[in-house]
């Protein structure tokens, strides 16, 4: 598979999580998304539980897929590596979670590697300055080291404190939007790339 067409992958990751925390939740029926953790729609014995371990699978790899078209991409421009190697975190951490879920203990530990995808948009802001090609790279990266940052609230239990689901849901629209930025300007990069190569030859 050509590099380029990995790059839509980006696309596909969000709707497959999101879409299967509402496949789930509908499976358990009385499942509330403000409230809830989204790790509740895979624990032990809950009739969501393979759909929703299925769906966290699915998204891990996809995430792998993508990290190495991001990788050769950044290796062949010139573009520093580190910020698309904290994707891995995600990729690991959604994957362990599947495979270890509630209330197992190692659900937690798989967990939390994950926290440090917010420095992926952020290290994106300061190793990318002066690339080109990447359309309003500023402007995205801020917005979405800001979202996931929302997803911290879960740690000031007086802010929104009955809506857990919510606070926790920040951190997961971040990193969505984060995705989809990625898939669309690093494919905006390559199309102007073989145009210009085109027009060149």
């Amino acid at each position: 598979m050509k590099t380029k067409n990995l790059f839509y992958v980006g696309y596909y990751i969000p709707v497959v999580f999101w879409g299967t925390t509402i496949i789930s939740g509908l499976i358990l029926g009385d499942y509330n998304h403000l409230t809830g953790l989204v790790s509740e729609l895979g624990t032990i014995g809950t009739e969501s539980q393979y759909v929703f371990s299925a769906g966290l699978i699915i998204c891990g790899i996809l995430s792998a897929l993508f990290v190495m078209a991001l990788y050769q991409e950044c290796k062949a421009s010139g573009r520093s590596v580190i910020p698309v190697l904290m994707i891995l975190f995600y990729s690991f951490s959604i994957t362990g979670a599947a495979v270890f879920p509630l209330p197992l203990r190692l659900h937690l530990y798989m967990g939390m590697p994950s926290i440090l995808l917010v420095l992926s948009p952020l290290l994106s802001l300061f190793l990318w300055k002066g690339k080109t090609g990447l359309p309003a790279l500023k402007q995205l990266s801020l917005v979405c080291f800001v979202i996931m940052l929302l997803g911290f609230l879960v740690y000031f239990p007086d802010i929104l404190g009955n809506y857990f689901g919510l606070k926790q849901r920040f951190f997961h629209l971040g990193w969505s939007v984060w995705f989809v930025y990625l898939s669309y300007g690093f494919l905006k990069t390559t199309e102007d790339k073989s145009n210009s190569d085109f027009v060149l030859k």
